[in-house]
């Protein structure tokens, strides 16, 4: 259960979109391999008082990052990549997955891990475009955590060298809490989505690694101010690169691609480091 919002992702199911989607498999299953916590614990909510709500807030917390950490290890050792890709729903995560998927795929390894409370429909578009993917379905979730993720590897089997993009769940809220074991969060916020978006959701681009600015070629047709956003953006994270692009048109996609590669050279770095 997620103390900050109160939904329960304890059912996210994982499967490949090619599969029912109905996944029959224990929804604990692991590849022992891949050397992941096999806790069971269950963290439940018996008081109302503020301080017990804080406290199982962060046991939940400190028991993703241990998660996390796991998941960071694991890449780290070999040299993949792993980025997650957050935003409100409807701001063009898939659609940008696409398009790198489509430019990139024959040069780099990607691989994809969708977040949705349901459907594997994301996951089948990816597959389409000519990654491997596999879908996890959060049901009442509203996010995802590390132990989902560790899951969804597990039956995604990457190899070294790879990027991962991990397609989370479409909310700006609780995603910037938790910490899945990625190199960076890429907060993509839309033009049709107003400029304020960093102001009324501070945590989340505060968290950011990198912010994309998607649906460029609309500007002609909503009332969205460039540099109104990008002062928000600054005015809460001073240190992110923020691109603008347009997953449709291709406009500013090459930007978008050098910044992947360089992320994807300091993972191997990183692994020696």
């Amino acid at each position: 259960m997620c103390a900050t919002c109160g939904c329960d992702g304890d059912g996210a199911m994982v499967h490949l979109p090619h599969e029912h989607d109905h996944d029959h498999s224990h929804p604990h299953e692991h590849d022992h391999s891949h050397d992941h916590d096999h806790s069971h614990e269950h963290d439940h909510a018996h008081s109302h008082e503020g301080g017990g709500l804080i406290d199982i807030e962060a046991r939940i917390l400190a028991k993703n990052d241990r998660a996390a950490e796991k998941n960071r290890g694991w890449f780290r050792g070999r040299e993949i990549l792993a980025l997650n890709l957050v935003s409100a729903p409807g701001a063009g995560k898939t659609a940008l997955l696409e398009r790198t998927i489509a430019d990139l795929g024959g040069d780099v390894p990607l691989f994809v891990i969708e977040g949705d409370q349901a459907s594997a429909n994301d996951a089948a578009r990816i597959e389409r475009a000519g990654a491997p993917a596999v879908q996890v379905n959060t049901g009442t979730g509203c996010h995802l955590d590390a132990e989902m993720v560790a899951r969804g590897l597990s039956r995604l089997r990457p190899p070294a060298g790879a990027a991962v993009l991990i397609e989370n769940v479409g909310n700006l809220v609780c995603p910037a809490l938790f910490d899945l074991g990625e190199a960076a969060k890429v907060v993509v916020f839309s033009v049709t989505e107003g400029e304020d978006k960093p102001l009324k959701y501070p945590h989340m681009f505060r968290a950011a690694g990198l912010v994309l600015i998607n649906k460029i070629d609309l500007l002609p047709h909503v009332d969205f101010a460039v540099e109104r956003a990008l002062a928000n953006v600054r005015s809460v994270n001073p240190a992110a690169p923020v691109l603008q692009l347009s997953a449709r048109s291709g406009t500013g996609m090459a930007a978008w691609y050098d910044w992947l590669h360089a992320a994807r050279a300091a993972a191997r770095d990183a692994a020696f480091a």
